[in-house]
């Protein structure tokens, strides 16, 4: 044997190990999700609801930003306005819209402006005014100029809520009537909690009436389909297994409650950080564990919201590349939280995880592709042996995301009409012939970028919702 053939055979042995212990892990994650879904599930009981009902609910500020949300910023709005929970109080900021935003929430929602002065502890652009809907006065609109980011609109949201509790979400999420009656659940039971997520669905293909989920339904674009299946793996394995252990990295920018206090505590979110959220959850699991304080971060595995997924190559490009740079600028950043046991089972083990399994994947699958091709070239490997390689590759990644499509209809049931599970259960298998070499090339250049210092947003076009037929 060659040194060429022993090099080739050493890249192979060491990547399928990789996608080996990926697989493992994850279906590891698997079963400790699937426990722990089921006793929250019970726990979320008519008997758990009744708290909201006897217990003197808090009032929730609900803090929407939006930048150029025209398509379907009044359709959020209402919706909002519609939710099942009478304390709560909403605060959609306009980060300097360009469009007609401003003006269509004028028109809309009768808006008059409202002069008040407010304490303002988190940084932000400056607020140019504030408005109350002289239809309904739990609508407050932020005027603001635009900070260049959602973590400067978040700030000024949080500066104008009234709550004790703050609920940032995306100005274009769709979020379930009941949603704020089950998120507020976990602050009820265990006075420590202060933050709370849930999982997020993709709202493509979906019937949305007056900014209410009226059906479900798979999309017709394939490209939102394979991210439909993509979002179950990152809700329904991973989250709920951390969640188990208190040790959550990240709670989604689409849907995310918080004591407000304590968001004040760390200086709210950080207006330098592409991945605010991943950054803003890591900070409050250092605070806390830093200063020995009890807390807890909750996560309810069922779809409480959904948030439209980009249908366009360029969007779907531009959003992934940027969520490489913020996890890459996380894990620097949180880099002394690494396998530190002063952070418990955050320092030893979600964190590290995602640093060795989401961090490296995608520069250690480019390299392997590579040099496995030059060795196919260079006939230091037969061919027949990479063919296998592959198959065992794209077996694993078939068999975790199946296990993450079971849990989905277990754990919320959707996408269980007509033919729309089989054509789940369909792009799940097809997911490993091309998408993800895709996203493994687009995380590479998206590291490249974050370690030559490259920012921006990118671009993402919305589309306005689909109506119920």
């Amino acid at each position: 044997m060659t040194p060429g053939q022993r090099g080739g055979l050493i890249v192979m042995a060491l990547t399928t190990a990789y996608f080996v212990a990926w697989a493992v892990t994850q279906l590891a994650m698997a079963a400790v999700a699937a426990v722990w879904t089921w006793r929250y599930r019970r726990r979320q009981s008519r008997r758990a609801r009744l708290l909201v009902e006897r217990v003197a609910p808090p009032l929730v500020s609900i803090v929407a930003p939006a930048f150029n949300e025209e398509l379907t910023i009044v359709h959020s709005v209402r919706a909002l306005l519609a939710l099942d929970y009478e304390r709560r109080e909403i605060v959609v900021v306009n980060d300097g819209s360009t469009d007609g935003t401003l003006a269509l929430l004028q028109r809309t929602f009768d808006l008059v402006r409202a002069p008040v002065a407010y304490v303002q502890p988190l940084p932000s652009a400056p607020v140019r005014a504030v408005y109350r809907s002289a239809r309904d006065p739990a609508l407050v609109v932020v005027d603001k100029a635009n900070g260049g980011c959602k973590a400067d609109a978040s700030n000024a949201g949080i500066n104008a809520a009234r709550g004790e509790l703050v609920l940032v979400i995306d100005a274009d999420t769709v979020l379930e009537p009941d949603a704020l009656t089950r998120v507020v659940l976990p602050f009820l039971e265990d006075p420590s909690t202060v933050a709370a997520g849930a999982n997020v669905a993709i709202v493509n293909g979906c019937g949305v009436t007056d900014g209410r989920l009226t059906s479900v339904a798979l999309p017709r674009s394939r490209l939102a389909r394979l991210q439909i299946v993509e979002y179950m793996r990152a809700f329904l394995l991973f989250r709920p297994a951390c969640a188990a252990c208190n040790s959550l990295l990240i709670l989604s920018g689409a849907f995310g409650l918080f004591r407000r206090d304590a968001l004040i505590a760390i200086g709210g979110f950080d207006r330098t950080a592409i991945g605010e959220d991943m950054d803003l959850t890591l900070r409050l699991q250092r605070y806390y564990r830093a200063a020995r304080l009890p807390f807890r971060i909750a996560f309810d595995p069922a779809p409480l919201c959904a948030t439209q997924a980009p249908e366009d190559w360029q969007s779907l490009r531009s959003q992934r590349r940027r969520w490489r740079r913020g996890l890459m600028q996380v894990l620097w950043r949180h880099r002394g939280m690494i396998v530190n046991p002063r952070y418990g089972l955050v320092g030893l083990g979600s964190l590290p995880y995602v640093a060795i399994f989401e961090g490296l994947a995608p520069l250690l699958e480019f390299v392997s592709y590579v040099l496995m091709m030059v060795a196919l070239l260079l006939g230091a490997v037969d061919w027949r042996h990479y063919a296998a390689v592959v198959v065992v590759w794209s077996l694993l990644g078939t068999a975790v995301t199946m296990t993450a499509v079971l849990l989905n209809d277990l754990v919320t049931g959707r996408y269980l009409a007509g033919t729309d599970l089989a054509r789940l259960v369909v792009t799940a298998l097809v997911e490993n012939c091309g998408y993800r070499q895709l996203n493994t090339w687009w995380g590479f250049i998206g590291t490249v970028q974050a370690l030559t210092g490259k920012g921006g947003w990118g671009t993402m076009k919305r589309r306005a919702f689909q109506g119920t037929p």
